[in-house]
């Protein structure tokens, strides 16, 4: 078998095939030059978005030798995109695209007057600079294909009722997304809410810190209804009152973390702990858990191990870095090594937990604690940032979701 990547391309060549799709759009799994994407030759238009520190062990320790590897993606005489970028990124992009005679366009962030009063359809402040890409790549295909009679739909200039349309109503799941965990019924229901993005980068989790920040903060204002689940089977009524009785609450930060290993900790979690607190947002405590899903194999052997048979040395680690954070943030860092226990739950598991945290041997019994903690605690809302891994965030989605 090929990789599991390289197996997913290789199926939706077939599929794109044998359906006759009148566009594919492929986005790369990891850098660009050697993706197995880029076996296209003459794809219609190719685009760039931020460029971060990911796959460092990888793609190369600079922003210059990562653009490098994603300007790989640029072919000869095809238009290209990019979106503003750090100075060493965008040099490297330019004389990438140069060599290959690839006219390269930097696309602005979308003016959001341009959207006739509405808001984009994702969150986040980053969105309206994938927005400009966006429409910057769908304006040069239209016009390729002979769809658009423009060479480039510039911003100074309205947009099409149907750009406006995408941009309004697209939707991405476990980036920015906003799920009330749907199991919780009756006057409880809306005291456990999941805020969900799959960010693992220092510069996504900046972002993803931001966003959590602003959404709890309006969510925790009486008059706000933003982010109700849609077909639960409750009344209009019955949720404005749930969310007026649930304002009289307290509300309290609960981190869900976990991320791959060759992911560093010490990038990540600072990022998110700062970020929050320049917004006053604490976190009582952080819950780290394996991920149930191995979903970078194909075959038998990608079924998940028992509880028992889980390995939680990753997690400890998480743990022990994450306690020193917090107690050094404190001023307490001459006592870095907390003090944790093992204590076992109902079902007889062992749950490892220290002063600021614990470690879960497997997600469900994450959620079944976070439920457990809604139930005696009535006084309470709880305000889950799952965060760190996109696989963790699609398991804690199958998980809350009816």
């Amino acid at each position: 078998m090929p990789t599991y990547f390289r197996f997913l391309a290789l199926l939706a060549f077939k599929i794109f095939a044998a359906e006759q799709v009148d566009v594919a759009i492929l986005e790369v799994g990891l850098g660009g030059k050697f993706d197995a994407t880029n076996v296209v030759q003459a794809p219609i238009v190719c685009g760039v978005s931020s460029l971060g520190y990911d796959h460092m062990e990888i793609l190369g320790n600079t922003l210059g030798e990562i653009a490098g590897e994603k300007a790989g993606i640029f072919k000869h005489g095809v238009p290209a995109f990019t979106v503003p970028q750090p100075n060493e990124a965008m040099c490297v992009l330019e004389d990438k695209a140069s060599m290959v005679n690839a006219h390269l366009q930097i696309a602005p962030p979308l003016d959001a007057n341009l959207l006739n009063g509405l808001k984009l359809g994702l969150e986040g402040e980053h969105q309206y600079i994938n927005a400009g890409l966006a429409i910057g790549l769908s304006s040069t295909w239209l016009q390729r294909t002979g769809h658009l009679d423009v060479t480039y739909l510039h911003q100074d200039s309205t947009l099409p009722e149907q750009f406006i349309r995408g941009l309004t109503t697209a939707s991405l799941q476990g980036r920015a997304q906003v799920v009330p965990d749907q199991h919780i019924d009756g006057e409880s229901f809306g005291d456990l809410v999941f805020y969900l993005d799959g960010a693992h980068s220092p510069e996504s989790m900046v972002i993803c810190a931001n966003w959590f920040s602003w959404a709890i903060e309006g969510n925790n204002q009486p008059n706000q209804l933003n982010h109700l689940p849609q077909n639960n089977g409750k009344s209009l009524d019955a949720l404005q009152k749930n969310h007026v009785e649930g304002c009289r609450k307290n509300f309290t930060q609960i981190l869900l973390f976990n991320c791959m290993s060759v992911r560093d900790p010490q990038l990540l979690l600072p990022h998110l702990l700062k970020t929050c607190a320049t917004h006053g947002v604490y976190f009582k405590k952080a819950l780290f858990v394996p991920n149930m899903s191995v979903y970078y194999k194909v075959g038998s052997h990608a079924l998940p191990p028992t509880d028992s048979q889980v390995d939680l040395s990753w997690q400890f680690t998480l743990q022990r870095y994450w306690e020193n954070l917090i107690q050094g943030d404190k001023g307490d860092a001459n006592n870095l090594n907390a003090v944790c226990e093992e204590v076992q739950d109902d079902t007889g598991m062992s749950v490892r937990t220290c002063k600021n945290s614990a470690v879960f041997p497997s997600l469900p019994l994450a959620i079944k604690w976070l439920r457990d903690s809604v139930q005696q605690n009535q006084s309470i809302r709880f305000q889950v940032l799952v965060t760190g891994s996109l696989h963790l965030v699609g398991d804690v989605l199958r998980l809350i979701k009816k």
